[in-house]
């Protein structure tokens, strides 16, 4: 609505409903998304809450529902805070309120709570499997099917009600981008039974190369928000994913970044089936009170979020801990905190982060960055905007890249603002044009080529998006127009 345009604060959502109980079932309710911060009440009880704004969360409401007449009350509030991630102030619109599905779910008393299934990390043909069950119940029986590969193995459960197995399997095909098989994986106990569908793929880092499938691989990436620019809304359903995703898909792309938090598990899970890479990431985007404990476990516990939703999509590469972030103790601790914090959960993914630190050096005709903490990375991301934040201190053929040597990089962010339909000097950086767009990026191909251990590119961004901090009344009016697509879907003028 127009007149909520530029609102925050606190909006409430209620509705009613009947549910039919069953004695020996639990009830949880499930929220893919409520931003920024939300309380939960059912039945004038406040029942649970949830800060962060782009993770799920759940809460039982096994004992507080009635079989007619339940009342469900969510208060969402987006009011940015210095403690909060993102803080204060960010590059993308502050959209508030639920922003995704909102499921009730039914379970046996006993039920299949989690499962990490995967191909090892290095080993072809091995199946590595972690079975949860929701309680910590000791020999019980589950049974792990994969029918397509002939697999039908029993297990059974410790004292934690946990169940780990590795199997051998024959004649599995890999998932990649240009097949990205899907197996059917059935996990079944004596009360429950999960139905899932799952890829299996190799994928690590030796030396300045990303292998996957043990062929070095190179990202040919893009990023998009979680935004329908053409409505000026949310991406919410699987028919939205898909509008992004083509979009991707025709431009040539084999990698998302999911820009700049976890975005809607349908996008996600479509990507897998189209066949993309993913580096998703929480909203770890400059400002950040790294000397803020609460801040600092409110960023535990959203990565872990992130990690526990998405650790079974064999498309996800990247976990991403942070994106233009100043270098100081505090921020190192930080940043390691969230990465032992994926790696509780999942070791087997690469960790990145997106860095804005590389600068040109004079004296050595080469650009370097001074980052230490990189060292933590297994791939080191750089944004940088050459021709359109950044003069060329160089002809572009001639800029030699010393960053980061003896680890892959990727140019995680480049390009440069264009209205759609303006034309004008392709040298000239305020005329805003596609012609210079298009000029920018070919400089910046170029400049590529003398980056040795260059193993990837994302240019920014897919689609035009809405940001109340671009202010320029006549190129942007509450736009970001780096986009290689408009506001309207209406695609640029190709850089090459």
């Amino acid at each position: 609505m127009p007149e909520l345009k530029y609102y925050e604060g606190t909006v409430w959502y209620a509705r009613r409903f009947d549910v039919a109980k069953v004695p020996g079932e639990r009830l949880f309710l499930y929220f893919g998304a409520v931003s920024y911060r939300c309380r939960i009440y059912l039945n004038g009880q406040e029942i649970g809450r949830h800060e962060g704004g782009f993770t799920p969360f759940q809460v039982e409401v096994t004992n507080a529902v009635k079989a007619s007449g339940n009342f469900l009350a969510v208060e969402a509030n987006n009011t940015r805070t210095t403690d909060a991630m993102p803080a204060m102030a960010f590059d993308w619109w502050n959209y508030g309120g639920i922003t995704r599905d909102v499921f009730l779910v039914k379970t046996p008393a006993l039920f299949i709570e989690d499962y990490f299934i995967q191909l090892n990390k290095y080993k072809n043909d091995q199946v590595d499997a972690r079975i949860l069950l929701s309680e910590k119940s000791a020999n019980k029986n589950i049974e792990l099917s994969i029918p397509e590969l002939n697999v039908k193995q029993g297990l059974t459960t410790d004292e934690n009600g946990v169940a780990q197995v590795s199997l051998k399997v024959k004649k599995l095909e890999r998932w990649s981008p240009h097949s990205p098989k899907l197996y059917k994986v059935i996990i079944s106990s004596k009360t429950d039974k999960v139905e899932e569908q799952i890829g299996f793929r190799n994928l690590y880092v030796k030396d300045e190369d990303i292998y996957l499938n043990d062929q070095p691989i190179f990202l040919k990436a893009t990023s998009f928000h979680e935004e329908i620019p053409q409505r000026q809304g949310r991406a919410f359903s699987e028919a939205d994913a898909m509008m992004l995703l083509s979009e991707a898909k025709a431009l040539g792309c084999n990698m998302i970044r999911l820009a700049h938090y976890p975005q809607n598990e349908h996008t996600v899970r479509l990507a897998e089936k189209m066949g993309f890479l993913l580096w998703e990431e929480i909203p770890v985007w400059q400002g950040i009170d790294f000397e803020n404990n609460n801040t600092r476990l409110k960023a535990g516990n959203m990565i872990k979020e992130m990690v526990m939703r998405d650790k079974n999509r064999c498309a996800l590469a990247f976990w991403g801990v942070a994106n233009e972030t100043q270098p100081s103790p505090a921020r190192n601790e930080f940043l390691k905190y969230l990465i032992r914090n994926c790696k509780s959960i999942d070791t087997t993914r690469l960790i990145t982060a997106a860095c804005d630190l590389v600068r040109f050096d004079k004296t050595k005709q080469q650009f370097v960055m001074d980052d230490p903490f990189i060292k933590e990375l297994d791939v080191v991301a750089v944004n940088k905007y050459m021709g359109w934040y950044h003069q060329w201190p160089v002809s572009p053929d001639k800029a030699i890249w010393n960053v980061a040597k003896g680890q892959p990089l990727i140019i995680s962010e480049f390009g440069g603002e264009a209205l759609l339909g303006q034309t004008g000097n392709a040298d000239i950086v305020s005329s805003w044009s596609e012609d210079y767009q298009a000029a920018l990026y070919r400089n910046n191909l170029a400049m590529f080529k003398n980056i040795p251990n260059l193993r990837g590119t994302a240019p920014w961004i897919l689609f035009d998006f809405r940001s109340p901090f671009r202010f320029h009344p006549t190129n942007q009016d509450g736009w970001n127009r780096k986009g290689l697509v408009s506001d309207q879907g209406l695609r640029k003028k190709p850089g090459t």
